[in-house]
């Protein structure tokens, strides 16, 4: 920001018109500077109004061409910073390590046991914090398991051979990733028996055997279902009905009643969490269809293609949001869920266009999956606002009947 400098120095305005041309002259702007169109007869054409203006436009010429330069190195930073799958050679070690952590991933944990413990709450009025701390730090550490351990298989199958990102590439040990990814699992499953068991519920840790069951036959050896393009079906299951419900029925209390029932109310919003979670896997295959095909993986989208793909996240979003309204005026969902969960809307319409407009750049592409998340977390807060405003209002009501 030389030019920006030089132009606010507070001198007569003779010299500073000498300064300016002076500057002009000597410097020479290169293509990859990050200045982007703001070139030197830009600069001139400033020199000039500067020169030939008064205070006030001084004044702003100096903001304007600070506020130019500054906006065009944000947007340089932001490119640098664009995950690129082909051709990137000089992606930092930082950029590396956030993306093999996947931090906005891990809302696949956090939504189900919100919508789950909202649902719950509708339904009884019972909520432990302490519970849900508890399931909150299980459920992160089975998703690490999830994480790794498909990082680690995918590795040994050559599915990850061009991902820069693997964690296995990035710690050197497929062993010490499997290793570290079970025992994950272990203090996981035993922080989620433990919640089972504090809760007087044990149908839940069956319905959660369940779903980290869906999560082992899905990359792991001997079955890989996902390479069968069988990976979709079983996250659905493994993120909705099961997990969802299992941390509805976690949040019963066991001095006050035994068990919670399974109602149209949590199958309803569990079908509505595991479409949005199933929609982040489908969209996580847009940039590497031509890698699973080389290793066989045959994922949905290397059956389809992208262009197909595309129109499939369409349907699958529309039909996202024709279900939330057909179960809502069914009341099997109450009607603030209705109102919240439309509000989400144009994140729905954002995903859509994105993958329509970007399915064929395999640069671009691979933010589609962050839409999708973005999409699953706005979703399934709104959806367990609803539960919950549902419910105050049930009992604001209930106690001015009392009252009167």
């Amino acid at each position: 920001m030389p030019m920006a400098s030089i132009v606010c120095i507070p001198t007569q305005l003779g010299a500073l018109k000498n300064k300016l041309n002076d500057y002009i002259s000597l410097t020479t702007i290169t293509p990859s500077s990050h200045l982007g169109r703001f070139n030197s007869s830009s600069l001139s054409t400033y020199a000039r109004k500067f020169a030939c203006g008064s205070r006030r436009t001084q004044l702003g010429l100096c903001r304007k061409v600070r506020f130019r330069g500054l906006l065009s190195e944000c947007k340089a930073m932001e490119v640098d910073s664009m995950p690129q799958e082909n051709g990137e050679e000089d992606v930092g070690m930082g950029i590396l390590i956030w993306r093999a952590i996947k931090l906005p991933i891990y809302s696949v944990a956090l939504v189900p046991l919100m919508v789950g413990s909202a649902a719950a709450y509708f339904q009884s009025g019972n909520f432990s914090s302490r519970l849900f701390a508890v399931i909150l730090a299980s459920s992160v550490l089975i998703i690490s398991w999830l994480n790794l351990s498909n990082d680690a298989y995918d590795f040994s199958t050559g599915a990850d051979k061009n991902k820069k990102e693997s964690v296995v590439k990035l710690v050197g040990s497929p062993t010490g990733t499997l290793v570290a990814a079970y025992t994950f699992l272990a203090l996981g499953f035993m922080g989620l028996t433990w919640a089972s068991l504090e809760a007087g519920n044990l149908r839940s840790i069956l319905f959660l055997a369940f779903s980290i069951v869906c999560g082992y036959i899905y990359q792991c050896p001997p079955f890989r279902l996902s390479y069968q393009g069988l990976g979709e079906p079983l996250c659905f299951a493994a993120f909705g009905p099961f997990a969802t419900t299992a941390f509805y029925l976690l949040q019963s209390n066991a001095r006050e009643m035994r068990y919670l029932p399974i109602s149209n109310t949590i199958l309803s919003a569990s079908i509505l969490v595991g479409t949005t979670t199933t929609l982040i896997l489908f969209c996580s295959h847009f940039h590497q269809v031509e890698g699973d095909r080389a290793v066989g993986k045959m994922s949905p989208l290397v059956r389809l293609g992208t262009e197909r793909g595309s129109k499939v996240v369409k349907v699958a979003v529309i039909m996202l949001y024709v279900l939330l309204f057909a179960l809502g005026l069914s009341k099997n969902l109450p009607f603030t869920c209705i109102l919240f969960c439309g509000l989400t809307i144009p994140v729905g319409k954002l995903v859509v266009s994105f993958v329509e407009e970007n399915h064929k750049d395999k640069q671009k592409i691979f933010m589609a999956k962050y839409f999708c998340v973005r999409l699953h977390a706005i979703f399934g807060l709104a959806l367990a606002a609803g539960l919950v405003v549902a419910r105050l209002i049930s009992t604001i009501n209930t106690s001015r009947t009392i009252s009167f």
